[in-house]
C-alpha cells in the first residue's frame, strides 16, 4: 500500500523539479520581449483571457462579475479615479506596455482619445494591429519603456498598467512617463507592488515565494506603492503632486478566476493541443502564489495618479 501513497508524492516532486527549473528569469530587456513574444503566439492567454492580460476589478468589497468584463471594468475605474475623463475628445494619451491593445481601444473608442500604444514584445504590437478596427483611432509602436523615442512633453495623458514589474530601473521608468507628459497632463499607473520591506522586512518563507515570483514571468523587481511614489516624486521632469491607493481587495479574486476560466472554457486550451494543457498548468503555481501573495498583504496593486505642473 505504501506504493500508492508514493506516487502521488513522486508525481507531484518530479513537476515540482520541472516547474522550477522551467522558470524564464529577468535577463534584460531582449527576455521579456521573447517571453511575451512566445506568450502572444501560443494564443493560450488571449483565448482564455480575452484582450487584457491585466488584472480586473471586482469592486470592494468584491462582487461576482464576469471575468472578461472585470478586465474591462479596471480601464473604466481607473480612467474614472485619474480624471481622464474630464479630458476632451481628441487629446493625445500614450499607453506604455499595451499588450495586445485591449485598454488601448476601449481609450479610442468610449473616451476618444488619440492613442499610441507601445510595447517591447513585436508579437504583441503585430496582434494588436490586426485586432484593431481601421476605425479606431489607435496606432502602435515598438518601444522600450525605459528609452521612449517620443518627443518631451508630447501627450495630455500618459497610462501604463501592469508594465513596471518587468524594468529594472524604476527611476527611469518614472522619468521616461513624466518627460513625455504636457504641463498639466494626467499620469495613471497601475502595477503589481510587493509589500514596503523598509518597514516590514520579508520572512524567509516570503523571500521564497517573492523569488518565483520574480523568476517565473520575467521580473528584475517589484518596487513598493511607497517606492514608486517616491521616485515619481523624485522625476525632474516637473514637481507634482502624486496621489496613490491600493486596490488589492479589489483585484484579488482575478487570481482565483484566472484558473476558473481554463474550466469555464476547456477547449480554448485543449482546442490548441496538449501542449496547451501543459503550459496552462504549468502556469497554476505563479498564479496560485500570486493569489495568496495578495491575500498575506505581500503583494498589492498599487495605482497613481499625478497631473504634471
Amino acid at each position: 500500500m505504501l506504493w500508492l501513497l508514493a506516487l502521488p508524492l513522486a508525481l507531484a516532486g518530479l513537476l515540482l523539479l520541472l516547474y522550477l527549473r522551467s522558470a524564464r528569469p529577468y535577463d534584460g530587456a531582449a527576455s521579456v520581449a521573447g517571453y511575451y513574444d512566445s506568450w502572444t503566439g501560443d494564443q493560450l492567454l488571449e483565448r482564455l483571457w480575452g484582450e487584457h492580460v491585466h488584472l480586473g476589478h471586482y469592486g470592494d468589497p468584491p462582487q461576482r462579475c464576469d471575468f472578461r468584463d472585470a478586465k474591462a471594468r479596471l480601464v473604466h475605474e481607473l480612467v474614472r479615479w485619474g480624471g481622464l475623463d474630464q479630458l476632451p475628445p481628441g487629446s493625445c494619451l500614450l499607453d506604455v506596455g499595451c499588450g495586445i491593445g485591449g485598454s488601448a481601444r476601449i481609450l479610442a473608442r468610449d473616451y476618444g482619445f488619440e492613442v499610441l500604444a507601445v510595447s517591447i514584445s513585436p508579437a504583441q504590437i503585430a496582434r494588436a494591429r490586426t485586432l484593431t478596427a481601421p476605425h479606431l483611432s489607435c496606432s502602435y509602436a515598438l518601444m522600450d519603456a525605459l528609452n521612449l523615442d517620443l518627443p518631451d512633453a508630447s501627450f495630455a495623458a500618459v497610462w501604463s498598467v501592469e508594465a513596471g514589474p518587468h524594468i529594472p530601473d524604476k527611476q527611469g521608468f518614472a522619468d521616461e512617463l513624466l518627460r513625455v507628459l504636457q504641463p498639466g497632463g494626467r499620469l495613471i499607473v497601475a502595477d503589481w507592488n510587493r509589500r514596503d520591506d523598509r518597514t516590514q522586512p520579508l520572512s524567509w518563507p516570503e523571500r521564497l515565494v517573492m523569488r518565483q515570483l520574480l523568476d517565473q514571468w520575467g521580473h528584475p523587481q517589484f518596487a513598493s506603492i511607497e517606492s514608486f511614489r517616491e521616485n515619481l516624486r523624485a522625476s525632474p521632469h516637473g514637481s507634482m503632486a502624486v496621489e496613490t491607493a491600493d486596490w488589492s481587495r479589489a483585484t484579488a479574486p482575478s487570481w482565483g478566476e484566472s484558473i476558473l476560466e481554463g474550466l469555464r472554457r476547456p477547449m480554448a486550451v485543449l482546442g490548441l493541443g496538449p501542449g496547451a494543457l501543459l503550459q496552462a498548468l504549468r502556469e497554476s503555481p505563479t498564479i496560485l502564489l500570486m493569489g495568496w501573495a495578495w491575500g498575506s498583504g505581500l503583494m498589492t496593486f498599487g495605482v497613481f495618479r499625478a497631473t504634471r505642473r
